[in-house]
């Protein structure tokens, strides 16, 4: 038995975002608190992407501000105590998206050993995780079934899924990744962690109504 209170929350969220994999460290920390239940609600932030990936000079950042989120991002991970790999290439989410989603009724065991896995495939060790022999070999790795990965590529369920976290990010019109919705709040950003434990001392222990 624990007698930290629950806490169910929503994450907008993508493998290939690295204030994504902070956000998902710093909310982490909330577990030594509460009892989280978490619905990673995982959206494409670049569908335009090839699956065999581009230079991050490439996604339309002016100079100035893509060298000003690369110095944030670099002081994020050092408070963290992650030394990412030179953030000089992105890549397509898609197959990994469904990966995850496809892997969500495993169990949180093997559900959680992917995605942690995945941000750190590809944001610490600079991978390709568009390509699927590297998402095979992660799955393998993580104890996801040969049949969930076929599935996941295959079934367009978990396309619907994609889609439904989509257009629920839409409707609370969300401006970027991660966002965490906990209790009443909306918190954008790879936010402190003050900020979370803020929100989700605020929060009540119902469902968050977004994203669905």
């Amino acid at each position: 038995m624990t007698d930290k209170p629950p806490l169910q929350l929503a994450v907008l969220s993508d493998y290939i975002c690295p204030f994504c994999y902070i956000g998902y460290l710093r909310l982490e920390k909330l577990r030594a608190h509460f009892q989280l239940a978490v619905n990673w609600a995982l959206v494409e932030i670049h569908p335009e992407s090839p699956a065999e990936g581009k230079p991050v000079a490439e996604l339309g950042y002016s100079p100035s501000r893509l060298h000003g989120l690369l110095d944030d991002l670099e002081t994020l991970a050092q408070a963290e105590g992650v030394e990412l790999a030179p953030h000089t290439f992105t890549t397509n989410s898609r197959r990994a998206l469904l990966l995850a989603e496809a892997s969500k009724p495993l169990g949180a065991e093997i559900f959680y050993r992917l995605h942690r896995r995945l941000f750190e495939s590809f944001l610490l060790e600079g991978h390709n995780i568009g390509d699927a022999d590297i998402l095979r070999g992660l799955a393998a790795e993580c104890g996801v079934p040969e049949q969930t990965v076929a599935q996941a590529w295959e079934d367009p369920l978990y396309a619907q899924r994609l889609q439904q976290n989509l257009a629920a990010a839409v409707k609370t019109g969300a401006t970027g990744t991660p966002t965490f919705f906990i209790g009443e709040q909306r918190l954008t950003g790879a936010v402190p962690v003050e900020s979370l434990l803020a929100a989700a001392r605020g929060a009540t222990t119902a469902p968050p109504t977004p994203p669905a």
